[in-house]
């Protein structure tokens, strides 16, 4: 089944590999089937071992899972130990062949990135908090590399169809940049208090935070996790469910 996981359609280097896992090709039940990844979600915990286990078998080594928490911690995932518990962040880069860059998603945004001499690469877990916070922006400081140098990929995450959110998300956006205002659609009559719902464009969010640093080569973006139940693991249409990975190392 892993040929039904998602391999990055992007220009990045020869010696940059990536890659994205869908629901297919584990053993987890109900809720999580099939492909969960997350040890932190109420799952069989033989079943995640076992769904680890084969994704670990398409990389060079252990993934360096961290402990998310929409925050803007970001990490060199060479000084992340696989025998202790993941650590708190939501970023970590690599420099160094075969380390596996990891984040885990199932609505949120995962963005991958590398320069284009492929000497650095990293992975970002962004929802709207980690993102409002500045989570890329620390990303891109932590390769030390130009904007312009970077390219970067967003993984399978909630569409600007589905993401809906309220007047105190949009408002903290356009209160640090005016055009996020255009990442936004007005939906509906609010929630009955006379609060105004609005449809929100994650990836799109993200796209002009990173353009604002040099980061114009942005690939990927366009698959919803909502909208596709077949395939993707979503947390607002489902609530208890599973957890892809972005993964992403140099060779």
């Amino acid at each position: 089944m892993s040929e039904r996981w998602i391999v990055p359609g992007w220009p990045a280097p020869p010696g940059v590999r990536s890659l994205l896992t869908t629901r297919y090709g584990g053993v987890s039940q109900g809720v999580y089937a099939s492909l969960n990844l997350g040890d932190h979600v109420g799952d069989d915990a033989a079943a995640v071992a076992e769904n680890r286990a084969r994704v670990v078998a398409r990389l060079p080594g252990a993934p360096k899972w961290l402990n998310q928490v929409h925050g803007v911690q970001v990490l060199d995932a060479a000084a992340i130990d696989c025998g202790q518990p993941p650590p708190a962040a939501d970023a970590a880069f690599a420099r160094n062949a075969g380390i596996v860059c990891a984040v885990m998603t199932a609505d949120c945004l995962p963005a991958l990135f590398c320069d284009t001499a492929g000497t650095v690469v990293a992975a970002v877990h962004a929802g709207w908090r980690g993102l409002l916070a500045g989570v890329l922006e620390r990303t891109v400081a932590a390769m030390c590399c130009p904007g312009e140098r970077l390219i970067a990929y967003f993984g399978p995450a909630i569409g600007p169809q589905a993401f809906l959110v309220g007047s105190e998300v949009r408002e903290a956006f356009v209160a640090e940049h005016h055009e996020a205002a255009t990442a936004f659609r007005p939906v509906g009559g609010g929630d009955g208090r006379g609060s105004p719902k609005w449809l929100a464009d994650l990836a799109g969010l993200a796209r002009q935070r990173l353009a604002r640093i040099g980061v114009t080569a942005v690939y990927g973006g366009d698959r919803c996790t909502f909208g596709d139940a077949e395939r993707f693991f979503s947390y607002r249409r489902d609530g208890a469910t599973g957890r892809m990975a972005a993964l992403i190392w140099l060779d």
